[in-house]
């Protein structure tokens, strides 16, 4: 049985992540650091950000979530229609390759084969930072049906199959969480229902020796964001030292931290994230009026999917 309390904790846990990591991004490694030596760190704003204010990462989280109690199923054309509907509002971040996507006018079954076709990259991160509602929501439905789901939403947005797997991935790592089990000792079955032609980069980037370090790219590409959550999860004790681990690597620190906090959230619980952290997140949500979510939202909308 899905736990509630691990439900409210990757769905807060990512959003505290996002907002904790925001200010820092595209930073050197080492500036959480040098700013919070004793590595507590808090919701500090920067960067355009205001303390405690979530990104894109959570908004399209928020969406989902909202989506899937809404229409009590996986409704892809409604999802996208809310991702459009935010994207037309001018949120303060929207990544380059989602923006395209949404706003290029395509249907939503066509628009990310489309754009990959034409681009020829559809690995951002930014099929990953928006997973922690729909993880939350099928966690109930086994790993075939979670798993599913994290590449159908990807797909979305995301024309290269690398990151519908790493969602599916990501998925099914967050389901094993919520039910009191531990995903990192799941992680050699998990990656066998990965797709053969992706199966062994993953099996690389999760290996139990990666470090950051070893990536050959960009944080902000899929196999790097999820391999520095995994990391970050591997080599700390708490949820605390997994978000300062995550924001420290610098690069696109609000996702890898929102993704991060989905899986410690989930391994940890809810009562592992600091107050400090959720009296100031809030939550904006461009094109559906003046709608700012609180913690407290949050904390509903993780139990209502986790009984969904």
């Amino acid at each position: 049985m899905v736990s509630p309390d691990r439900a409210v904790g990757a769905v807060l846990g990512s959003a505290v992540g996002d907002a904790l990591g925001a200010p820092f991004e595209f930073g050197l490694p080492g500036m959480f650091r040098a700013r919070f030596p004793d590595g507590a760190g808090e919701l500090c704003g920067g960067g355009g950000w205001d303390p405690g204010e979530a990104t894109d990462d959570t908004q399209m989280a928020v969406l989902v979530g909202e989506s899937l109690l809404e229409r009590g199923e996986l409704d892809l054309p409604d999802v996208f229609d809310r991702f459009r509907r935010w994207a037309a509002a001018d949120p303060k971040d929207i990544g380059l390759l989602t923006e395209r996507v949404l706003l290029g006018g395509e249907p939503w079954d066509l628009a990310a084969a489309l754009d990959f076709r034409v681009e020829g990259r559809g690995a951002g991160n930014g099929c990953l930072m928006r997973a922690s509602t729909s993880a939350v929501r099928f966690a109930s439905r086994g790993r075939a049906a979670t798993m599913e789901a994290g590449r159908r939403l990807a797909a979305l947005t995301h024309g290269d199959e690398a990151a519908w797997e790493g969602t599916a991935l990501l998925h099914e790592l967050v389901r094993v969480a919520l039910l009191g089990e531990d995903p990192l000792t799941a992680l050699p079955e998990t990656l066998a229902e990965v797709v053969p032609r992706h199966r062994d980069r993953w099996a690389a980037a999760l290996a139990p020796g990666w470090r950051p370090e070893d990536a050959t790219e960009f944080n902000g590409a899929v196999w790097p964001c999820l391999a520095s959550a995994v990391w970050a999860l591997r080599t700390t004790a708490t949820f605390e030292e997994a978000l300062a681990a995550a924001v420290d690597l610098g690069g696109d620190t609000d996702t890898v931290a929102a993704v991060t906090g989905m899986l410690a959230g989930a391994v940890h619980g809810a009562g592992a994230i600091p107050a400090r952290w959720t009296t100031a997140l809030h939550v904006p949500l461009p094109g559906f009026g003046d709608r700012v979510l609180r913690a407290d939202d949050l904390r509903t909308l993780a139990l209502a999917l986790a009984a969904a």
